[in-house]
């Protein structure tokens, strides 16, 4: 069976706010999908958002993860536009290298509880925005030959993609240019051991957005596959038409509703088949990441209608795998 990693963070029911005892009923549901391999977990500065304990409390031991980066970016970015590891001004990039040595400190915390390497990859993204603050490929090659020099436990460094900035368009992040990542990534790889080479990850949404036409993501796969970088792909959904995700909004819709996805969202770009000519671009089994993260509206959603449509959402990639 194929277990696939979720951005569960984004289904939450403790979006505006926190109840441990609501998140705690809405992990013990997460435990019951068969086919959940782990978990993609936001970083924000520490190993979990509100309370390190009740997480290392309420996780599966069994669970693998994928630290991702980009909610702790948005965060700074709101208080200092300069921040991001690409930044060219220096006060900015050097705090988010701080931040990225929380994160590594973080990965360690949860391995040392679960006595295991279990994080086995951290997603960064290429901040700063750039239609508010200069960055630069260089920049972010200097800011990723410091953090090669430190102990991540086994968790290989992976660029996920966001939008870049596109004239023409109000960009949702708008970081640097896939080529820009790619050619990074490329270089800094003919310096390091084969077995722990830099990668990519690809967010279907995150690249829609950018491209504005639904193949964009299988464009990026493309491009990153080609390189020979493409290290992840995850599933979010995004749509022209506006409605409580609103309409090119970063706000990881579900896939598009159907016979077979009932709590999919009528507006959604993200199909079936635009899934499934994905998975087979990538050579999706052989990924070190792979999964989906889905947003659940309206915010009073209970658990059960946010595991089902994760549940929903992961049995159209297990389609592709074990197709009837």
């Amino acid at each position: 069976m194929m277990k696939y990693t979720v951005g569960a963070y984004a289904a939450s029911p403790n979006q505006s706010h926190w109840e441990p005892a609501l998140e705690t009923a809405f992990y013990a549901a997460l435990k019951t999908l068969p086919n959940l391999k782990g978990l993609e977990h936001p970083f924000l500065g520490r190993l979990h958002p509100h309370d390190d304990n009740w997480f290392l409390a309420n996780i599966d031991p069994q669970w693998d993860y994928v630290f991702t980066c980009i909610p702790g970016i948005m965060t700074a970015l709101s208080q200092n536009e300069q921040f991001g590891l690409a930044a060219l001004d220096e006060s900015g990039r050097q705090v988010a290298l701080a931040f990225m040595q929380q994160a590594c400190a973080a990965i360690g915390k949860l391995n040392a509880y679960l006595g295991r390497k279990a994080v086995s990859a951290i997603q960064i993204q290429t901040a700063p925005a750039r239609h508010n603050a200069a960055s630069s490929a260089a920049a972010l090659k200097t800011s990723l030959q410091t953090m090669l020099q430190w102990d991540w436990q086994g968790a290989r460094i992976l660029i996920e993609h966001c939008d870049a900035y596109v004239p023409g368009h109000a960009p949702s992040k708008g970081f640097l240019a896939l080529s820009d990542e790619l050619e990074v990534l490329t270089e800094l790889n003919r310096q390091l051991p084969a077995q722990q080479p830099l990668g990519m990850v690809i967010n279907w949404g995150r690249s829609v957005f950018e491209t504005r036409h639904v193949d964009g993501a299988l464009e990026h796969i493309q491009q990153a596959k080609a390189a020979g970088l493409l290290a992840g792909l995850m599933f979010s959904g995004v749509s022209d038409r506006d409605s409580e995700f609103g309409a090119w909004r970063d706000s990881h819709q579900p896939p598009q509703q159907s016979a077979l996805m009932p709590l999919g969202e009528p507006g959604s770009w993200l199909t079936e088949q635009a899934m499934h000519a994905c998975l087979a671009a990538s050579d999706a089994a052989s990924l070190a990441v792979l999964g989906a993260k889905i947003g659940i509206r309206p915010a009073s959603a209970g658990i059960d209608q946010r595991l089902a449509t994760i549940s929903q959402t992961l049995a159209m990639l297990d389609r592709f795998f074990t197709p009837s």
